[in-house]
């Protein structure tokens, strides 16, 4: 029997319900991904900790070189077809990986090459996908979708880990990727069947520069997303440490094989679960603000909880949670934020607003995962783990003595878009 769907209910609209259809089959294959590349570099290469923080970190490098001038170019055009040859372009991304174990060309520098190559699909096609959000949902709406989203990943997450772990013990890392493949192509023949009636401004050529400049000064003049953007920074510098020592530490403290490790990671998808159905009720009760702080305290609680779990049964209970308290917390933490910047910024800015923000957040990654490996290499795995984990409590306490964040009940209102014409002209060449 078919579960009834209530009138007005998003998931009623065709254009979202087809969105929404493409991110579950993508999320099915990224978890064969999260899973798959990291431990082809750790167990089958035997990377040191120092190369998984430099794959990492090669992975964000596009988002560094790439998203400023990215968000300029997605304000010129269509956004779905971007996000179409996205999952496609990842796609074929994830197939050459097989194909170089094949012919026995696999190596880190190969990996190095997928990284960078996913990276830039999601600092473009990632950003042009939170575009199209914003135009198949009206804006006040724009929690719900976003949690609706993060539902739609939590099913992909309980059961996909295990049958990624078991595909990958049975066929290996590398052609467990082909899974990967086939679902994102999936995914991009979905997207491809919804109908979109965008609106683009008209933009004279000739002002690619001014055009990035407007994006860079609109972002730095609102209070609300600079704040955001400095927090949001200090956060995936954080989770970038930790995310790049967590397989070496189930491999390699905790002794876990590929399904073990599958079966802990199925936790992501318990944790995205209840942050998605507790999130939206938490932001409604205490505001978005306050909710965004409550999850940097969840996330941060499950790195310390990892950094100091013994070697046995009980630390591979505690990777688990782990796991489960970072999606939750980080639930908590994005439906609130893209919200927020969704929210405040005039339509023609979104593209560059959003790879801006993007750009912004992601500074500190790339080093918060080189220092992530550094530290597990010199110190121990588990010292990069704390320092993610006490980070964060820092994070929280810092947050939460900004009025901007803690008085933030309710999603504020677009900047009106004569003002920002106004910004347009201030910055146009003269003559």
């Amino acid at each position: 029997m078919r579960p009834k769907i209530a009138a007005g209910d998003l998931l009623r609209d065709p254009a979202y319900l087809k969105l929404w259809t493409s991110i579950l089959t993508s999320s099915f294959g990224n978890q064969v991904m999260m899973l798959a590349l990291p431990l082809t570099a750790a167990v089958l290469l035997q990377a040191s900790p120092t190369q998984m923080g430099s794959l990492t970190a090669i992975e964000l490098l596009p988002f560094m070189l790439f998203s400023l001038p990215g968000g300029v170019w997605l304000d010129r055009v269509r956004k779905l077809p971007v996000y179409v040859v996205g999952e496609t372009l990842a796609a074929f991304a994830a197939a050459s990986v097989p194909l170089a174990w094949w012919m026995g060309w696999l190596g880190m520098g190969w990996l190095y090459t997928v990284g960078f190559m996913l990276g830039l699909v999601h600092t473009v096609a990632g950003t042009a996908a939170q575009i199209v959000l914003t135009q198949v949902v009206a804006r006040e709406r724009l929690v719900e979708a976003h949690a609706k989203n993060a539902l739609a990943t939590s099913g992909a997450e309980v059961t996909g880990p295990g049958l990624a772990g078991a595909l990958i013990k049975v066929f290996g890392a590398p052609l467990a990727l082909l899974v990967n493949a086939v679902l994102l192509l999936g995914s991009a023949l979905i997207l491809r069947g919804i109908q979109i009636h965008e609106r683009r401004e008209p933009r004279p050529p000739g002002h690619f520069l001014r055009d990035l400049q407007v994006g860079l000064r609109f972002v730095v003049g609102n209070r609300l997303l600079l704040t955001l953007g400095i927090l949001m920074g200090v956060w995936q510098m954080c989770h970038y440490a930790a995310l790049t020592v967590q397989i070496l530490f189930a491999t390699r403290t905790l002794g876990l094989g590929e399904h073990a490790i599958g079966l802990c990671y199925m936790g992501m998808g318990f944790g995205t679960i209840s942050g998605s159905v507790l999130g939206r009720r938490v932001s409604h009760r205490i505001g978005p603000g306050p909710c965004l702080v409550v999850g940097y305290a969840i996330s941060g609680a499950g790195w310390l909880l990892l950094a100091v779990a013994p070697a046995n049964a009980w630390g591979v209970a505690a990777f688990a949670a782990m796991l489960m308290l970072f999606t939750t917390g980080a639930v908590f933490i994005f439906i609130n934020f893209l919200a927020l910047r969704q929210a405040v910024t005039p339509e023609p800015l979104l593209g560059r607003m959003t790879s801006t923000m993007r750009w912004l957040t992601l500074l500190a990654a790339a080093p918060g995962a080189l220092f992530g490996g550094w530290l597990g290499e010199h110190l121990g795995l588990r010292a990069a783990l704390g320092f993610a984990g006490g980070v964060s409590v820092l994070l929280v306490i810092v947050a939460w003595q900004l009025p901007l964040i803690r008085n933030l009940k309710r999603l504020p209102e677009p900047e009106r878009e004569s003002e920002w014409l106004g910004l347009e002209a201030d910055v146009r060449p003269v003559g």
